[in-house]
């Protein structure tokens, strides 16, 4: 073995490869993105983080972070013969009530904290699944039903903690090391460090908001797709809709959402969306905030998914023409799979008051996000279903911007301007700064600028 197999320089929870448990260690939720690291390392603290920088750094291994095992792409959160350094075990929550303030451990899931902090009378962003970690969700900018009201999770952060190549702990808010603050809201995770610790901005919940579940029969999915493409994106900013288009196969249409304010005003305002088409299921009600927290966010657990996934994603800043929406038909007739399909979220609001440089964040003028995905359970089935998607991409291309770095698709080439728009420059001379040797790396991390 060409390394040092020493537990004592490596801490927390050690699991080499070959150890009991090293199995469980190694499963994602998405079992596409599954890899064979020599070692995991299960940090208690961030001095265990920083050993285990070290560690790498003197045997020559690759590195990889991991919160919630939730990469949706291959040697992100793991790599054949690489380090894990996984923080989900660092899971302290502390609110602030009198500063509106929370600080997170980065091993958190956006469920653990929507739900902590609800329970205290206050409100976090969330995505769409429970089981996200906070760590790589914040980093990527956090997109989510909430955003048009408070903004993405990333818009909220104002501090954080990191550990960087040379296992040295960083602090970074607006007042110090502000280039990598910037950088951290919206740069993407595995490209400047380990992140540790979040400080946020939290706010007071309202007692009670309204949630709502809609669905459709799949052959009306045009029908209900156009009247929400018009509808969605300029509606009241405390309403965020979320709407799911299932493959023809087994699938149909759902639309998920919530509006912060009274059943009736929400009844008033999905009525254009609600009187399209036969709707075949209708939830529209008004809840204390701690179970709208757990009606959005159903139970997502990590290590019993079967399927494999390829996704992608991009922003729309006009309504999709009848030639995208044909473009979209052939994807749902030829893909299968219970998760497969389309995903719509509405935009504006919160998010687009903060300009594309003020964050690292960059698509913010949007009308929708959209994402597609293929699944599959047979490994050969991959081939095929790759394809499909990024054949997809290359359809729906005229109708898109960019691409959002936490749905990544490795078959974007060239694709630094594609996730961070005009910001990559920036992106590449933070990254120049803290991570000039580029030890934080993956199949499309942002590289060093050179130094001229």
């Amino acid at each position: 073995m060409g390394f040092v197999k020493s537990k004592t320089e490596l801490t927390g929870r050690v699991i080499f490869k070959g150890d009991p448990g090293y199995d469980s260690a190694r499963k994602n939720w998405d079992p596409h993105t599954d890899k064979f690291p020599k070692v995991f390392v299960f940090a208690q603290t961030t001095k265990d983080v920083a050993n285990a920088i070290k560690w790498a750094n003197k045997n020559n291994v690759p590195i990889r972070a991991r919160s919630g095992r939730h990469a949706l792409e291959v040697n992100l959160s793991q790599v054949n013969g690489g380090i894990v350094i996984d923080v989900s075990q660092m899971k302290k929550i502390k609110l602030n009530k009198r500063s509106g303030t929370a600080i997170v451990e980065s091993g958190n899931t956006v469920g653990r904290i929507a739900h902590t902090l609800a329970g205290q009378g206050f409100m976090s962003p969330f995505g769409d699944s429970a089981t996200v970690g906070i760590g790589g969700i914040t980093l990527g900018g956090g997109i989510g039903p909430l955003q048009r009201t408070v903004g993405l999770v990333s818009d909220n952060l104002i501090e954080l903690e990191m550990v960087d190549a040379k296992g040295r702990v960083i602090r970074a808010n607006k007042s110090c090391n502000a280039d990598l603050f910037w950088a951290s809201r919206g740069g993407g995770g595995g490209n400047f460090g380990v992140y540790t610790r979040y400080k946020f901005k939290v706010r007071p919940a309202p007692a009670i908001a309204t949630v709502f579940r809609v669905t459709w029969p799949w052959n009306q999915f045009e029908e209900v797709f156009k009247a929400w493409q018009q509808w969605a994106p300029s509606v009241n900013t405390k309403l965020g809709s979320e709407l799911s288009i299932g493959p023809k196969k087994g699938g149909n249409v759902s639309m998920l959402g919530l509006f912060l304010g009274s059943k009736t005003e929400a009844v008033r305002l999905l009525k254009p969306i609600t009187s399209v088409g036969t709707t075949k299921t209708k939830i529209i009600r008004s809840l204390p905030y701690p179970q709208v927290v757990s009606f959005l966010l159903a139970p997502d657990p990590v290590l019993t998914q079967r399927y494999s996934n390829q996704f992608s994603s991009g922003f729309a800043r006009n309504p999709f023409p009848d030639k995208a929406i044909k473009s979209m038909r052939e994807f749902l007739e030829n893909v299968e799979g219970k998760d497969a399909g389309f995903f719509f979220l509405n935009w504006g609001g919160a998010v687009s008051r903060k300009t594309p440089k003020s964050t690292a964040f960059f698509w913010r003028k949007a009308k929708f996000y959209v994402e597609w995905n293929s699944s599959w359970i047979k490994k050969s089935e991959a081939a095929k279903n790759i394809a499909v998607v990024r054949n997809t991409r290359r359809k729906l291309q005229p109708f898109i911007v960019g691409s959002y770095i936490n749905v990544p698709d490795q078959g974007i080439k060239n694709s630094g301007p594609v996730y961070y728009g005009t910001n990559f420059p920036r992106l590449r001379r933070v990254k120049a700064k803290y991570d000039p040797g580029n030890v934080f790396n993956n199949p499309q991390s942002i590289p060093p600028a050179r130094i001229v």
